[in-house]
């Protein structure tokens, strides 16, 4: 399959020529387009550690885009094509993640801040992504989001907030929120999938939102909460794939 350079439905932005083309992707399934992103990070010591991973046949596993540390966009799979990034996993109603998004890793140990570099390239090339696909900023969201029980990453050192400022994310305006009782049955309208461990659903949501939260469920998660599932419900009524 060719793997040139391409323009994407919506005719947005330029051309986007694929710079360390991976041969590990297939076509989206069942007819499905991209709605939304997922970031992750590396957990390798380098950017080019990373891409000899992403790039090798044997290791089944790739990505969309790969930025530096330097702030260098690696491009991998073309957009419309279907990488291997997800995993097991779920976001609202969609079980096939990586037919239905756009995969973006980060080169980063896991453990050290983001580069300023590196943040900026994200943010540019979040907006040419959801401008392509028309992508809303609340489906754009972290590995972790979509599996909470596997994956921890983007991590606690990654700026939502400043993706949110930019506006290629979300993040929750507080003031008051649902009965602590409520906290799986919002987590659940936002997107979370639903688990048998309320611990973990907690873990998961202040990693992203609330990374310096500590004791256990309380009134400001909730106002947390409640206000980004009143806002960005995530679609139940698209197409599952």
């Amino acid at each position: 399959m060719w793997l040139g350079s391409r323009t994407f439905p919506g005719g947005s932005g330029p051309l986007i020529k694929l710079t360390h083309p991976s041969p590990n992707f297939g076509p989206r399934k069942n007819g499905a387009t991209a709605d939304m992103v997922v970031v992750h990070y590396t957990a390798m010591q380098s950017a080019q550690a990373a891409c000899r991973t992403l790039c090798n046949p044997d290791n089944e596993v790739s990505a969309h885009y790969l930025i530096a540390e330097s702030g260098e966009v690696m491009s991998m799979v073309a957009e419309d094509m279907r990488a291997w990034h997800g995993g097991a996993g779920r976001w609202g109603d969609v079980v096939d993640v990586n037919s239905r998004s756009i995969g973006i890793e980060l080169a980063n140990d896991g453990y050290s801040p983001f580069s300023a570099a590196l943040m900026d390239s994200l943010t540019d090339l979040l907006r040419g992504i959801m401008a392509r696909w028309d992508i809303p900023a609340c489906r754009v969201i972290g590995h972790s989001d979509m599996s909470p029980a596997r994956k921890i990453d983007p991590g606690l050192r990654f700026d939502w907030r400043r993706l949110a400022l930019e506006g290629v994310s979300v993040w929750p305006e507080a003031e008051q929120g649902a009965s602590l009782d409520q906290f799986p049955q919002m987590m659940a309208r936002f997107g979370y999938t639903a688990t048998d461990d309320p611990s973990l659903l907690l873990d998961c949501f202040r990693r992203r939102f609330r990374p310096y939260g500590i004791g256990p469920l309380d009134e400001t998660d909730m106002a947390m909460i409640t206000d980004l599932a009143n806002r960005f419900p995530v679609d139940q009524s698209a197409p599952t794939a």
